[in-house]
């Protein structure tokens, strides 16, 4: 570790699947000073580039510049005189995660592609760089059903990823994986992740050995005790935020705050959310007729299917089992002019909780068909402001822009996409500003962690 001009201890670190830089934010507050970040896509490395200025930026697959990823950081640490403290290591989960993995059964049956998703195994060359590099610290971040996910190896050979990222580590290494969940750190976000976590430190290994975990204690709990603090809801962090409705432009904007703003809503849609409960699905929603009102048609839900898909069922009802009317539940319209249920699970069209972290920020946040969508008490999506502040974003100086190509600047922000994609594909920054405390204090002979209720004494490896 090195100090910097202000003063502050900082230390060397890359990122490998940067995204947009939204989680590495965080490690950045914690000191981390970025030598090198990777990234395919472009549109995520101008964002790199405006944020993570000193860093050399490499765009392009991570097979091909596993050998620039290394030149580079070598270089750079040398010519620093610091040794590489930390390798920020967050691969695609789109081939692990749950939605990625229904896709994949669906496809791999319909003989559309082959068993096993490739992206996960950009893993392979991110090894290779790490165990070249020789950093402190290792960070893999997750799905949770990374630890269920199989791959094939450079022998050809399928295994479980993290069996493999522990041999190719090798017994120089010691770490666990953990199933984390953010709202558990007091983010307003119900997020589960896997953090993978390793280290050569040798002070590290010995706090570790002694029961200290890899990562930093919980502070909030769903069920609070004494020592933990309630989950921070949705309704508290947003309640300074003006009402905006999707009925119309005019009312869907506020313009004395950037980005807040959310899509118009077509009128059948704006009134299947009108109706819709709170923690409740528009599919469940019950008749609307002056004359009926009746309470109780049949839900909706799913089951799983002879080939044991989850599906959710196609046969709720559109039209009120008692009078006949319209239910305003969602439908698609028939080529004959008929209506029925349209396709989709117990999750879509459906209200938060006010009382709860905001459900996970996904890449379709801004779309009340996706999962667990619909703002907790008025008819819209959340706008982007409000998903900074859940993804606790907006606690960091981080900018959407000026986007430029070569010299030119060719927009001020970047496109509502990509910063969409940008928070569903990322961690929240907040907890790897934890995080990177946390290492940090691992690699420090006067750190204090408690054990058992007891606090551990590295000095004399004893408890005291």
């Amino acid at each position: 570790m090195i100090k910097n001009n202000k003063q502050n201890l900082c230390f060397a670190a890359i990122s490998l699947f940067s995204g947009s830089g939204i989680g590495d934010i965080g490690f950045k507050a914690s000191g981390a000073d970025f030598l090198l970040m990777n990234e395919l896509l472009v549109d995520r490395a101008q964002l790199l580039a405006i944020n993570f200025p000193t860093a050399s930026i490499v765009t392009g697959d991570v097979w091909e510049c596993t050998d620039q990823i290394i030149e580079t950081t070598l270089r750079k640490t040398e010519s620093l005189g610091m040794p590489l403290f930390l390798v920020s290591c967050t691969a695609p989960c789109q081939g692990m995660s749950k939605s990625g993995q229904g896709t994949l059964l669906k496809n791999i049956r319909a003989g559309k592609r082959p068993k096993f998703d490739i992206r996960n195994r950009l893993i392979l060359p991110a090894l290779k760089i790490i165990k070249t590099l020789r950093p402190e610290f290792v960070i893999f971040e997750n799905v949770c059903e990374m630890r269920n996910t199989i791959i094939e190896d450079d022998d050809g050979q399928y295994r479980l990823i993290l069996d493999i990222i522990s041999e190719k580590l090798g017994k120089e290494y010691v770490g666990s994986s953990y199933d984390v969940e953010m709202a558990d750190y007091g983010i307003p976000q119900r997020r589960k992740r896997l953090i993978t976590a390793f280290t050569r430190n040798e002070l590290a290994i010995k706090y570790y050995e002694k029961g200290v975990e890899l990562i930093p204690e919980t502070t909030h709990s769903n069920n609070p005790r004494l020592d933990k603090l309630p989950w921070v809801s949705v309704s508290e962090t947003l309640k300074e935020f003006p009402p905006l409705d999707a009925k119309s432009f005019k009312t869907s904007n506020c313009e004395s705050i950037p980005f807040h703003r959310v899509p118009v809503l077509d009128p059948k849609k704006y009134e299947w959310i009108r109706h819709t409960a709170i923690n409740s699905s528009a599919f469940d929603n019950q008749c609307i007729s002056s004359k009926c009102c009746f309470q109780g048609n049949s839900a909706h839900g799913a089951k799983r299917n002879g080939a044991g898909i989850n599906q959710a069922k196609k046969d709720t009802p559109l039209y009120c089992q008692k009078c006949g009317s319209l239910l305003p539940r969602p439908y698609v319209k028939m080529k004959d002019g008929t209506l029925r249920i349209m396709s989709g699970y117990t999750s879509a069209y459906k209200r938060m909780d006010p009382n709860l972290p905001c459900p996970t920020l996904t890449r379709n946040m801004s779309f009340p068909c996706s999962d667990h969508k619909v703002h907790f008490s008025e008819n819209r999506v959340l706008s982007l402001a409000e998903a900074f502040c859940l993804h606790t974003l907006s606690d960091y100086d981080y900018k959407w822009g000026p986007i430029c190509d070569g010299k030119s600047r060719i927009r001020d922000f970047a496109a509502d996409t990509t910063i969409r994609e940008s928070i569903g594909e990322s961690i929240p920054p907040k907890f790897l500003e934890m995080l990177g405390n946390h290492l940090v204090k691992l690699s420090k002979e006067d750190s204090q962690f408690y054990c058992g209720g007891r606090q551990l004494q590295l000095l004399d490896l004893s408890l005291v």
